[in-house]
């Protein structure tokens, strides 16, 4: 049981990732940014809880990156998307929401493979679906070429070799 607490935290941020894109589907971008920076919290949460606990695992490690996908991920990007792009006759306008979704993903792949425990190669992405949240809180009328440069910048800096130390 004792091995599982943490497991729940994970799930907690899946759950609320899950959660944001409902609330994007419904016009409720304010909710769905706040339920991303929610799931930060529980990202922050279960690998404290499991380290505390003795009870890390191969399984947590890859339950925490699915996770992450969804909350971090495809929540930011569908969220970009509802409230700034689809208003756009332009279809390749997708393009940029999309390219942060696929380095978030690129960037936990390497992750999982790395084992490196005293910095993050490129920014992780809670932090960078997290800056995006608040980018989608804030940002009411914003130019198309921000938001771009935006899910750009954010993608090319998950992906990169940049050492972040860890938090």
């Amino acid at each position: 049981m004792k091995k599982h607490i943490s497991n729940c935290f994970t799930l907690g941020n899946l759950m609320l990732g899950i959660t944001a894109l409902v609330l994007v589907l419904r016009n409720d971008f304010q909710a769905a940014s706040l339920m991303i920076l929610l799931a930060g919290v529980f990202d922050g949460l279960d690998g404290k809880v499991a380290r505390r606990m003795n009870s890390t695992s191969f399984f947590g490690k890859e339950l925490d990156s699915l996770s992450d996908m969804v909350s971090f991920g495809v929540a930011p990007a569908i969220l970009m998307y509802a409230q700034f792009y689809q208003v756009q006759t332009i279809f390749w306008y997708f393009l940029f929401p999309a390219f942060f979704a696929l380095c978030g993903a690129i960037r936990l792949a390497r992750f999982n493979t790395l084992n490196i425990s005293e910095y993050f190669l490129g920014i992780p992405i809670p932090l960078a679906g997290g800056l995006v949240a608040v980018f989608g809180l804030f940002a009411r009328e914003s130019s198309l070429l921000w938001v771009s440069v935006l899910l750009i910048s954010l993608g090319f800096l998950m992906i990169s070799n940049i050492k972040v130390p860890k938090y």
